[in-house]
């Protein structure tokens, strides 16, 4: 009596993922690992928390605070650093409709020469320099596409204290971007990053020798395919040895991660920046 052998069924292949899906993994790496909140609040209005430090659009950007002695200015510059700055939700930092609206504008200083691990510097000692240098550090790092590229840079431009090649919110980012990707920390010649700063804000100031300040950045990230999203950097800022470094103590407040040029954008209170 013949028998009939079992039917088996083909192997299902794995699910092979297309450049939309890499993509949007890309893109949800980057926001997480630089601390972009999660959820779909809306932007809300600064509180202040301290009258001691000066917040921007509380008076005169830039405006340093009376000078009371070491404690007091460590104590003001704490709770600058860790007021709260507004929320968005996480697709605030997709592409989107562009606003008519006026946002301002922050002037700011060029570079007059390249500093340690090939970053732009020479900015001077105002809020504005410090803004300037801190996108030029961010740039220089994230465009390296390597988590080397990346503690290179902050080893070289974080005051003691300060975010350290394991504790630096870029080299967290810069990990999740390269993880999501498959590559490995070396990066890839297939991974090109182009870091645009946009829209900035200075937050306030402590006395001449320190601000916070925050940078609205456009990433353009492209591995077979391109993808545009916008990711926020907020760091204090500190004057030593006559060049601006990401101070000492935990990374502030994060900013809200919020595409350039739109209306939540422009209530956030990020202003256009202009390279005089």
């Amino acid at each position: 009596m013949a028998t009939r052998r079992p039917t088996v069924p083909a192997p299902v292949p794995p699910p092979v993922w297309g450049r939309g899906k890499l993509l949007a993994v890309l893109a949800a790496a980057v926001v997480a690992a630089l601390g972009l909140v999660t959820g779909l609040a809306l932007a809300v209005a600064y509180a202040l928390t301290s009258p001691d430090p000066s917040p921007a659009g509380s008076g005169p950007v830039g405006q340093p605070t009376a000078d009371r002695g070491p404690s007091n200015r460590d104590t003001q510059r704490d709770a600058l650093a860790d007021e709260p700055m507004p929320s968005a939700g996480a697709e605030a930092a997709l592409p989107g409709p562009v606003s008519t609206r006026n946002p301002g504008v922050i002037e700011l200083p060029r570079a007059t020469g390249a500093g340690p691990a090939g970053v732009p510097t020479g900015f001077p000692r105002t809020p504005e320099g410090a803004l300037a240098q801190l996108a030029s550090i961010d740039v220089t790092a994230m465009q390296t596409g390597s988590l080397d590229g990346v503690r290179r840079v902050i080893e070289a431009w974080a005051a003691p204290g300060g975010p350290t090649g394991e504790t630096w919110s870029g080299v967290h980012g810069m990990a999740g971007l390269l993880s999501a990707a498959d590559l490995s920390g070396a990066g890839s010649p297939q991974l090109a990053i182009v870091v645009r700063p946009a829209m900035g804000l200075i937050k306030g100031t402590v006395g001449p020798d320190f601000a916070v300040v925050c940078v609205d950045f456009e990433f353009t990230v492209t591995v077979e395919a391109t993808s545009r999203i916008a990711i926020a950097d907020c760091q204090r800022m500190t004057w030593a040895d006559d060049r601006w470094l990401i101070g000492p103590g935990p990374e502030p407040a994060p900013a809200p991660s919020v595409w350039p040029g739109t209306d939540l954008a422009i209530e956030v209170g990020y202003q256009d920046l202009r390279y005089g």
